[in-house]
């Protein structure tokens, strides 16, 4: 399964000093309590007084401690085999941790190493696109600062991205390959008979295992719903739109579902709703084999009908 978006935060004083140092090719630290920090801190860790006053420091430094990245992950610094290092670098006294590309061989504490700044900077720890040895050749060191745009970073970006396995118990295998045949399966609870959907595996009040499948029709009721207004990366639906929690025929619990075809200022509570499923040649295990809910053209279910289940 993927995750993914983007994070966008204010930076504030020190550290906009700092991205913005770090697009015309300087490194700044702050000073207090006799060290300087790299990357600079707003507070000093011992009096908790902010810090007023930012340095330059070299761009050259010494390796403290480091280890070996020998397959590296996407989205890390280099694709091909690497060290991450802490970098004490000149002029500070505390490390910095960043990417070395160097061989394995050369690899060692106390060695020394230099910023290779990236061709293309925009306010962000990436601006150095990794260290290089100091006796390595190296290119685009001494760049045209004028070159970058050093206009205030105030803000910045940091894509966050998450991908994970899923290993699906048995209750959940069912459920899914249901799906794969356009159907909607839960379990009942064989003490208090409650539906769970999806299959919970264990009844969440009685703590029992829910061993019975069961059923269920693709056709529910909103319980609640919120009006999505805002708009955002990887969106795949124009706002407003409605997510809806549907409580379907049957179940006693109710699943978040996207709602379309209708005007999201007609969604209500008690609407009657129906699946609308993708093509069944772009079914797979999964519950996106549920497109969307839509009205299903049927009265609103009375209040008392869901009042428990909201």
């Amino acid at each position: 399964m993927e995750v993914g978006f983007d994070y966008t935060r204010s930076l504030g004083p020190t550290l906009s000093a700092f991205m913005t140092g770090l697009v015309g090719g300087r490194i700044l630290g702050s000073r207090s309590g006799g060290q300087v920090h790299v990357p600079p801190l707003e507070y000093d860790p011992v009096t908790l007084q902010p810090t007023a006053e930012l340095v330059e420091v070299s761009d050259v430094g010494t390796v403290v401690s480091w280890s070996w990245m020998a397959q590296p992950l996407p989205g890390q610094p280099l694709s091909t085999p690497f060290a991450w290092a802490l970098i004490r670098l000149d002029g500070a006294d505390t490390p910095l941790l960043h990417a070395i590309d160097a061989p394995l061989e050369s690899m060692h504490t106390g060695m020394r190493v230099q910023a290779h700044w990236a061709d293309s900077r925009v306010g962000s720890i990436r601006d150095i696109a990794c260290f290089l040895r100091v006796d390595h050749e190296l290119t685009a060191m001494f760049d045209d600062v004028s070159a970058h745009q050093l206009h205030d970073q105030s803000m910045t970006v940091t894509p966050i991205h998450l991908s994970y396995t899923h290993t699906a118990s048995p209750e959940e295998s069912r459920y899914l390959r249901a799906l794969a045949e356009g159907r909607i399966i839960g379990q009942r609870c064989p003490m208090c008979r409650k539906v769970y959907v999806p299959p919970r595996g264990a009844c969440p009040t009685d703590g029992v295992p829910t061993t019975d499948d069961v059923e269920l029709p693709d056709v529910g009721t909103i319980t609640t719903f919120c009006i999505v207004n805002v708009p955002f990366p990887g969106q795949r639906t124009k706002p407003p739109y409605v997510h809806a929690a549907v409580l379907l025929d049957g179940a006693d619990i109710p699943f978040s579902h996207l709602v379309l075809g209708c005007p999201a200022s007609d969604v209500r509570m008690g609407m009657r709703v129906r699946a609308v499923w993708k093509p069944r040649e772009q079914w797979t295990t999964s519950p996106q084999n549920i497109d969307h809910f839509e009205p299903a053209g049927e009265p609103d279910a009375d209040y008392e009908t869901y009042a428990e289940h909201l």
